[in-house]
């Protein structure tokens, strides 16, 4: 937000080592401008890495063992393998080209010391950019000291624009009083400030901001003060550490009684934070609601507070630094605890409105939130896994967002939950809830052993508790692992009885849940046209709801049904709804939904694309961790469908058309799909691609109703009108209303 000043010996130097090493860490103090160093570095050499730069930012990391879950993530990886989380990073980067910057390592730095020297030792061609104030201790590591700004000697003429210190106050002064300008009056007392700060642009930065009110001599006499008595006597001047904290001190006294309240009670924020969230955790004792948005703009005005946008909404965050000043001051008044409780709960309340607001149309605006606070979320968890009261509170949040952590981090949601676990009193209640869902992210990971452990006291507790819900979810879980194993009757039986215990609960989310996994089961019996209603059945019930997530997994489980029983046109109709639904980001069901596509391509007359769609999944694949080959009933089928694309192409041409597919991104790869589309012998006419609600829609659209009119008529909300209309355009390849007109009275005459 703000202009790059100096740093040319820095910049030429970093770039200069990032071609000669694979790991170079920028060392230097809090303040010094490490971060900013290594933003304009990578910006500089991403023409050197044709697979990009990857920048991952650790400050508001605290948990050393997610650190390798947290670069996977940055990189689009999933977490779906039980093998250690740097494995997969590794089998990932081993052939990449690509600059890894890791911001912020210093309170986790033999970490980090691990993750780089994996990379070093087993991907050539990777290069790791680091920030911390020690180094990381690993052999080939390349140091680069950063130091302070230039500033001009004691007993010097004073040339402003030979020196960065100079240069940066002049920069950031002329945003505060546009007036400002270094002149022969004021050179001297801006040289004699600078050397006050040794410096250090943060420092430069904050002292900049005192111009509102201050001449720049009359800054300089103050700090000279400051630093005087900070020095109690001893000989030479006051440490970096201690300069950087005389003059956040004077920050603190400068500002309102108000903005101290907020300044420390916004510190228990980690990331960054809205309006509302400020309002709600920092308001009260001494600090009224209505008062607390002119509070932050006075914070942003004294360079405490950073304003940050995304999708239209301002957020606020604090430097490092000043985030760490204000908790050390609630912790001093032994308040640290209250307004860390004040901000879990207003985490707890965020995750109850995920699970109540989930199971409808608004499921990627929520996951995108909960992204967007996801280190909020962290610190929360982590104050509740210190204490056995806190964990029940911390337990029922995991939970409420359970389907945050199948979608992409099975890891991390182990972890909070085993952590809790073992702090929550052994009667806590939500205890079988968390080790049912444990032992489904085990499951998913392949981890049969902890799968079984967990689920088994699961079981017990739900039992000796009289939880029904619970015991309706381990059969679904159980049904699950069955379903994996290719016992489809079994699991079929335990889907079927789960989704009505949930029925008699009122459940329908979890109800449809087991209910689509009902219909695969059922398929896979050999009763093709039971399954096929349930399961055509949950995606209506889905679509009615304007649920999407759960709605293409429904998709994804009739297409692989179509897919097993033969009926490649059926299948692959429904693997193209649900790549045209997908809302992105859940890299595993596009992994499914890719490999079902491609046996479908396989028999019917395609077998080039075929093969660059085997490709394409089987990066993806690799990416998440997994296989589709852990599904015992797709391993002969694809198997079969492999051999069959390859006697019709030749090994050669097979072999090339699949590293094409490799080739391509999660998103190339749907468009390569969506594009190819089923053979025109095999694409379904008409009706066919649209459900049967969505047929509805269209009748009404070509009657001239508008969406309101259409969601009075069906009794469903307005969004989900909206919905079913975009979904009509996009199937049809149609732009606007009256194209769905003219189709629908063509389809009657």
């Amino acid at each position: 937000m703000t202009t790059y000043v100096g740093r040319h010996a820095e910049l030429a130097e970093a770039a200069r080592l990032l071609g000669a090493a694979s790991l170079v860490t920028l060392t230097g103090p809090g303040g010094v401008g490490k971060t900013r160093l290594a933003q304009r570095v990578a910006a500089g050499a991403r023409g050197s890495f044709p697979d990009g730069v990857v920048f991952v930012g650790l400050a508001e990391l605290g948990e050393p063992q997610l650190l390798v879950s947290m670069v996977a993530d940055r990189l689009g990886l999933g977490d779906r393998s039980a093998g250690p989380p740097v494995d997969l990073v590794v089998d990932q980067l081993r052939d990449r080209r690509l600059l890894l910057v890791l911001d912020n390592c210093e309170h986790l730095v033999e970490a980090c010391g691990r993750l780089a020297d994996a990379l070093l030792r087993s991907c050539p061609d990777v290069v790791v950019l680091a920030t911390s104030r020690q180094s990381l201790g690993v052999e080939g590591e390349r140091v680069l000291p950063v130091p302070p700004l230039a500033v001009p000697p004691a007993g010097e003429p004073v040339e402003a624009e030979r020196y960065d210190a100079l240069r940066l106050f002049a920069d950031r002064a002329t945003a505060v009083v546009p007036s400002f300008a270094v002149t022969p009056d004021n050179a001297e007392d801006l040289a004699r400030l600078c050397r006050a700060l040794d410096g250090l642009p943060l420092a430069i930065e904050l002292a900049a901001v005192r111009l509102r009110s201050l001449s720049v001599r009359q800054l300089a006499d103050r700090l000279d003060h400051r630093f005087t008595l900070l020095t109690r006597g001893f000989k030479g001047g006051p440490s970096r550490h201690e300069t950087l904290r005389a003059l956040i001190d004077w920050s603190h006294e400068l500002c309102t009684e108000r903005e101290r309240l907020f300044w420390s009670r916004a510190s228990v924020f980690s990331g960054s934070f809205d309006l509302d969230a400020a309002e709600d955790v920092c308001s009260g004792d001494g600090l009224d609601r209505a008062a607390v948005l002119d509070v932050i703009d006075g914070l942003i005005d004294k360079s405490l507070l950073l304003r940050e946008e995304e999708r239209g909404v301002a957020r606020y965050r604090m430097l490092q630094t000043v985030r760490q000043y204000g908790e050390d001051r609630l912790r001093a008044e032994d308040d640290l605890a209250r307004w860390r409780r004040r901000h879990r709960d207003w985490c707890l309340e965020l995750t109850g409105r995920f699970a109540a607001g989930w199971f409808g149309g608004e499921q990627v605006a929520w996951v995108a939130r909960l992204r967007q606070e996801h280190a909020n979320l962290r610190a929360a968890l982590d104050f509740c896994a210190g204490d056995a009261e806190e964990a029940v509170a911390g337990l029922r949040m995991v939970y409420e967002i359970k389907e945050f952590w199948v979608r992409s981090l099975n890891t991390e949601g182990r972890m909070w939950l085993g952590k809790l676990l073992d702090v929550a009193p052994p009667d806590a209640p939500g205890r079988a809830a968390a080790l049912w869902m444990y032992a489904f992210l085990a499951l998913i990971q392949v981890d049969r052993d902890a799968f079984e452990d967990a689920l088994t006291r699961a079981a017990e507790i739900a039992g000796r508790t009289g939880d029904a819900k619970a015991l309706a979810y381990v059969d679904h879980v159980r049904a699950y692992s069955l379903l994996i194993d290719n016992r489809s009757e079994c699991a079929a039986a335990l889907f079927g009885a789960a989704a009505a215990r949930f029925r008699e609960q009122g459940d329908e989310a979890a109800e449809l849940w087991s209910t689509y996994n009902h219909g695969l089961a059922v398929s896979l019996t050999g009763a093709r046209d039971q399954g096929r209603r349930v399961l055509t059945e949950c995606v209506e019930r889905y679509a009615a709801r304007g649920e999407v997530s759960w709605r293409c997994w429904a998709l994804w489980s009739l297409s692989a049904a179509e897919y097993l029983h033969g009926d490649m046109a059926a299948s692959a109709a429904a693997g193209l709804e649900l790549l045209r639904l997908q809302p992105g980001g859940d890299r595993t069901l596009v992994a499914f939904a890719l490999t079902v596509m491609a046996g479908c391509a396989a028999h019917t007359g395609q077998p080039r694309p075929a093969a660059r769609m085997f490709g394409a999944a089987a990066e993806i694949w690799r990416s998440v961790g997994a296989s589709l080959n852990t599904y015992a009933a797709f391993e002969e089928p694809m198997q079969r469908d492999i051999q069959l694309v390859t006697a019709e192409l030749g090994l050669e041409d097979a072999a090339q058309e699949f590293l094409r597919g490799t080739a391509l991104s999660v998103d190339e790869a749907v468009a390569y799909v969506l594009d190819t589309g089923p053979p025109e012998e095999t694409r379904p006419e008409g009706t066919a691609v649209l459900t049967k609600r969505e047929s509805q829609v269209a009748e009404l659209v070509a009657e001239g109703m508008t969406n309101r009119e259409i969601a009075e008529k069906l009794v469903i909300a307005r969004r989900t009108a909206e919905t079913h209309v975009d979904h009509i355009l996009t199937k049809l390849g149609f732009t606007s209303r009256a194209q769905i007109a003219v189709w629908v009275v063509s389809r009657r005459s």
